[in-house]
């Protein structure tokens, strides 16, 4: 077999977790990003809801268009994982099928050519990956499948149930990572508050943060995912103890309203949710972010409004907007009252809106601190921009800043800490002047 690789990683940081495994058992092929000279072509497909599936279907689809005479295709992923039957019979283009539970058998996959679909549950352990993107930050994964019950979610239909990695595991994939000279990590899984839980241990994360805490290089860590109602106080005010995690919340909550709260089946209620959510604001430096879905079935447009004016009003510093994708497998698939693509489309911009004045007050609020940041490199903007975020940021999601002047004499270096002062908006992208000087406010 030739070695020439191209991969594609599509939906979220789990995923791309997924396809550095794959990576890594394929060091032997050259990776090339010209899909047209490829000997082999991966798509890690997502399956979530019905966006993220056309964009699999239309990848893979126009890869194969493109693709070589003799080159191998492989579907991998949730999507094959999902629709497995239904896309081997209606996708013949595709040469290699693949789900969830191999992507540490891709190599044998390859040279078996052949389909496969394993039963068992991958949990990365042992596997070395190729980490993608950065020198310096990495993705953990904590955990596979998900426990809770939502009304809209079909990822544990085929993903199964919370499968958690064991705390040594875990560990000695970082320290790993660390020799190699990593130093910021962000944790996710589908519900990462729900770490450990499914091994009788109630406060897996707090345990986990302990342990992280201890290795040696470890300069910066955040934990993406929390599930309102399994994440605690005693959590939150772990978090807000630690000299590694950063006060940086990601809880997708959904709604606001009670009655929907409800429906979605999201084991907690308005009080709750608000009692958690006002305890992480109250945190020195905090940065807390969130999800809601529009259009849900049975969603009024007093819900709809109760909603909008709490996304306005609680300073919420990124918020993400999701319509309601109608998904076979879920109970939400089966309510009545649904509701039109035309009001969805309607409500989704409204909220979007807002969301997107959200970010903009948020990001004016750091205009005269100073923040530690961390340089990636080179702006796309202009030649003589560097791209930086702030420490506390999660990479790729939170957005990027510019940093425009220094006070120091020595040359930047791309993927290390700086203090530096924020002097401007401009538009929706901070600019900053590096100031080693400076103290963080």
């Amino acid at each position: 077999m030739s070695n020439k690789l191209h991969i594609v990683s599509l939906g979220c940081t789990k995923n791309l977790v997924d396809t550095e495994v794959m990576m890594g058992k394929l060091q032997n092929f050259e990776l090339t990003d010209n899909n047209e000279e490829a000997d082999v072509i991966i798509v890690n497909t997502c399956g979530f809801i019905d966006a993220a599936k056309e964009e699999s279907l239309n990848t893979v689809l126009s890869l194969h268009d493109a693709r070589k005479e003799d080159s191998v295709l492989v579907m991998a992923g949730c999507l094959s994982e999902r629709y497995q039957d239904e896309l081997m019979e209606q996708i013949p283009e595709v040469d290699i099928f693949t789900g969830v539970g191999d992507y540490d058998k891709i190599d044998e996959l390859l040279v078996a050519k052949k389909s496969r679909f394993s039963d068992e549950v991958f949990l990365i352990d042992g596997a070395e990956r190729v980490v993608t993107g950065s020198s310096y930050h990495a993705y953990i994964k904590l955990s596979e499948g998900c426990n809770q019950t939502c009304s809209f979610c079909a990822i544990p239909s085929f993903k199964g149930k919370l499968h958690s990695r064991d705390l040594d595991s875990i560990a000695k994939e970082v320290e790993g990572l660390v020799a190699k000279g990593y130093w910021d990590f962000s944790f996710v899984s589908q519900d990462s508050s729900s770490y450990l839980r499914d091994q009788n241990v109630k406060d897996g994360l707090s345990l986990l943060m302990q342990r992280i805490e201890l290795i040696e290089g470890v300069k910066s860590a955040r934990i993406l995912y929390l599930y309102p109602s399994t994440t605690s106080m005693k959590l939150l005010q772990n978090i807000g103890k630690s000299k590694i995690f950063h006060n940086y919340f990601d809880m997708p909550i959904q709604h606001i309203n009670d009655d929907m709260l409800r429906i979605m089946k999201r084991g907690f209620g308005k009080e709750k949710t608000l009692e958690l959510l006002n305890y992480m604001q109250s945190l020195p430096n905090s940065f807390v972010r969130t999800s809601f879905i529009v259009g849900h079935p049975h969603e009024t447009q007093e819900m709809f409004d109760e909603m909008c004016e709490f996304a306005e009003n609680f300073s919420f510093d990124r918020i993400n907007v999701f319509s309601y994708s109608d998904e076979e497998t879920t109970s939400a698939y089966d309510m009545q009252d649904k509701i039109s693509d035309e009001v969805k489309a309607e409500r989704a911009q409204i909220l979007g809106d807002i969301a997107a004045e959200c970010t903009k007050k948020s990001l004016q609020k750091e205009v005269g601190k100073t923040r530690q940041i961390v340089i990636d490199g080179e702006s796309d903007e202009h030649e003589y921009l560097l791209s930086a975020r702030e420490l506390i940021w999660a990479p790729e999601i939170d957005g990027e800043l510019y940093v425009n002047d220094r006070t120091v004499d020595e040359e930047l270096e791309f993927g290390k800490i700086y203090p530096a002062k924020i002097t401007e908006l401009v538009g929706n992208v901070l600019t900053a002047t590096v100031d080693n000087a400076a103290q963080q406010d």
